[in-house]
């Protein structure tokens, strides 16, 4: 069975691969839905957990769906923000605990959430995207092996327990789609094993999970190799939280067609603008080591020249690198924004280039 083709949304059919940018609690940090959709960012991801805590369930139902709510006409993932609320607990920044039953934590003195895999399915279901995340249990960097089998079985029975869920709520098409997160750390064998498992439970996609960044600071392909190698043909292969342009076009090359990341937002706001190495978008050369480098603001101060001559954004079109500079010195939300849109588009163009868009 070939690859899927495109990921498909109510109204259209987007085609692989695609980058979607992480609107955590409904919202691109700096931007509004329509900035989203000026940079030709075709969907975002929205983290289940977040919103759980949050957002009110009634609110969510009255508006029909977080697109609604949002004002935003692209495609939509929900993550089940595993990866997050693990994250936080193991590292004791918020006090909670992982049970089998599903996540404790608690939020306040008064407050308890007890997050279980039907309760991160249901309020997927509110939420209306295009797919759904199953809840996960990340393995965390240096786990043994001991550990890490033991987020793979809990990562294996959470799945069921989703899929479950998901098939009561969805009996009938139309569904959304329903992907899997393989665990299983540096383990190779575990790796193998989660996939084989959550592949005979039967889903839409598998996602590349856990910490995909070796001890040397390099991205980790072997275990993408294995999730790709031991997961059914024909099914989308995600690469949750990939990441940097590079890895991305790393990860195209074994099978994985769709990716989420908060780098290019988050390194916007610190000024950390990503330039192609080239001075039009026909001339950017992906095969190039260097095809893009990282611009500082600090060092355009009197240049009238734009950030990048090959990209077509707001910032790149309408203004110079002195008045970026400007804006960041005495109004950052302006230049933030700014910034975050031109970040945007440069994954955008990644995108269209790997599509084989001209």
């Amino acid at each position: 069975m070939n690859a899927p083709r495109y990921f498909k949304t109510p109204d259209s059919k987007l085609k692989l691969p695609v980058f979607f940018p992480d609107a955590t609690r409904a919202v691109v940090k700096t931007l509004d839905s329509q900035d989203i959709k000026s940079t030709g960012t075709p969907g975002i991801l929205v983290n289940t957990y977040h919103l759980y805590r949050d957002l009110d369930r009634q609110l969510l139902s009255q508006f029909g769906g977080i697109r609604l709510f949002m004002g935003w006409d692209g495609g939509v993932i929900s993550d089940s923000g595993g990866f997050q609320v693990m994250s936080l607990i193991k590292s004791k920044k918020v006090n909670g605990e992982i049970i089998d039953k599903g996540v404790v934590i608690q939020v306040s003195r008064s407050r308890k959430i007890i997050f279980t895999p039907e309760v991160s399915i249901r309020f997927q279901a509110l939420l209306q995207p295009d797919m759904m995340v199953v809840l996960d249990d990340f393995t965390p960097p240096g786990a043994s092996h001991r550990v890490a089998q033991r987020t793979v079985d809990r990562t294996v029975d959470w799945a069921r327990r989703c899929r479950q869920e998901f098939t009561k709520l969805y009996p009938t098409p139309p569904r959304p789609y329903l992907l899997a997160v393989v665990q299983g750390g540096d383990f190779g064998d575990l790796r193998r094993e989660c996939a084989q498992r959550l592949a005979a439970i039967g889903f839409d996609g598998f996602g590349y999970g856990g910490w995909p960044v070796k001890a040397n600071g390099d991205f980790d392909y072997e275990t993408g190799q294995v999730i790709a190698d031991n997961t059914p043909a024909g099914y989308f292969l995600y690469g949750l939280g990939i990441g940097k342009p590079e890895d991305i076009i790393g990860c195209v090359k074994q099978g994985y067609q769709i990716f989420d990341c908060v780098l290019p937002t988050r390194d916007a706001r610190h000024r950390r603008l990503y330039v192609y190495q080239a001075n039009s978008f026909k001339t950017i050369n992906l095969k190039k080591k260097n095809f893009y480098s990282f611009y500082d603001v600090k060092k355009g101060k009197t240049s009238d020249q734009p950030v990048s001559r090959a990209c077509d954004c707001l910032l790149c079109r309408h203004y110079s690198r002195a008045y970026l500079a400007h804006l960041f010195q005495v109004e950052p939300a302006a230049a933030m924004r700014l910034a975050t849109i031109h970040n945007l588009r440069f994954y955008s163009l990644l995108m269209a280039l790997l599509q084989g868009k001209s």
